[in-house]
């Protein structure tokens, strides 16, 4: 801290930051307002946090606080998300935000509140792990569905016109390629899930090893296998053995090391990362079909030859910008690398199929 009077730069950066440390509070606020329970404690204690912050720089400016200004773009954008939607991808945004904390280089930052915002990332990024866990299932085939339709359409209908079919061939194929695509990923999401679901069920303690627990051989304590077995090394599983066979008033299912019991609450899913069949079939139909249906949309309006090909890969181009940039928000990483990643890869499909076509139609 300087002791001399500060300067107009300094002056300037501290009434800046004042201004995001009070849009940052007012987001949490609002986050907690969509919220109860747990996560709205969460919220609030984080808004009392960005309080402290906010005093800090008061006291610094001290009469130069002046009339207040607005809070960065960015921060104000999370501030009109959080107030309408209040959603996993607000969380996501404010994870963000906090990892980008100008306090670490700033000598009039203390290093108490550096060390404020790293951990304030760690619980944004803990509660929207929460957000992402229950969606996760359904947005993995939301996803796929999407970018699998637009990427596999684009490089038929690319190839096919190509080749030197004709407008309608092209679009024939398009539109049976958006039919065919959607009901195989729909159904085969749905086996997929509920397969997984199935043999993660079956890992879970039978009923009758439950009933078993109170009788066994204190002595011989065969429980300490069943820890062995799910991955215990001897030393601990025998200790945990011995500690519930002392106390057998702990909950079976807490006894056999795994989340969930009879007593569990019935809304509870046990496996909400995985996501449900039927979710995660009906997510990856619609979402196949609606990118699938883009590529086709050109010769749906009539274009024809390069015409059809520049709308439909500029289209395409943008709606693979959309779910990368979305997939990067989401996971807390950048949107721009992530929506460019995607455009990459898509493109390079399309493009390879295409010179096929044009090699074949030759």
């Amino acid at each position: 801290m300087t002791s001399s009077p500060p300067s107009r730069a300094q002056v300037r950066r501290w009434r800046q930051y004042l201004a995001d440390e009070r849009a940052e509070a007012a987001v949490y606020r609002d986050l907690a307002s969509r919220r109860a329970g747990e996560e709205r404690e969460i919220l609030l204690a984080l808004a009392d946090a960005e309080k402290r912050h906010e005093q800090h720089w008061l006291d610094l400016l001290g009469p130069d606080v002046g009339r207040p200004v607005r809070g960065d773009i960015r921060t104000r954008t999370l501030g009109w998300l959080a107030r309408r939607f209040g959603s996993v991808f607000v969380l996501a945004l404010a994870q963000r935000a906090e990892a980008r904390s100008e306090y670490d280089d700033d000598e009039d930052a203390t290093a108490q509140m550096a060390a404020d915002e790293r951990i304030h990332e760690e619980v944004v990024r803990g509660l929207a792990a929460r957000g992402r866990n229950r969606m996760s299932g359904t947005f993995r085939a939301a996803v796929f569905g999407a970018n699998d339709g637009l990427v596999s359409n684009l490089a038929l209908v690319l190839g096919i016109g190509a080749s030197g079919a004709s407008p309608h061939t092209v679009l024939l194929t398009g539109l049976a390629g958006l039919l065919a695509g959607a009901l195989s990923m729909g159904a085969g999401e749905y086996v997929s899930v509920r397969s997984q679901r199935e043999l993660l069920e079956a890992s879970r303690p039978g009923p009758a090893a439950r009933a078993a627990l109170p009788h066994l051989d204190v002595d011989a304590n065969e429980l300490a296998l069943v820890y062995r077995a799910r991955g215990m090394a001897p030393g601990d599983a025998q200790a945990r053995a011995d500690l519930v066979l002392a106390s057998l008033t702990e909950s079976t299912s807490s006894a056999f090391g795994v989340p969930g019991s009879d007593e569990a609450a019935p809304d509870v899913d046990e496996h909400e990362t995985v996501g449900s069949a039927m979710g995660a079939a009906g997510a990856s139909f619609c979402f196949f079909a609606s990118g699938a249906l883009i590529p086709v949309l050109p010769y749906l309006l009539g274009a024809e030859g390069l015409v059809a090909v520049a709308w439909a890969s500029g289209l395409v181009g943008l709606a693979l910008l959309g779910t990368g940039a979305t997939v990067g928000l989401l996971s807390g990483a950048s949107p721009g690398r992530r929506a460019l990643r995607q455009l990459a890869i898509g493109f390079g499909a399309a493009a390879a199929t295409y010179l096929l076509g044009l090699a074949f139609g030759a």
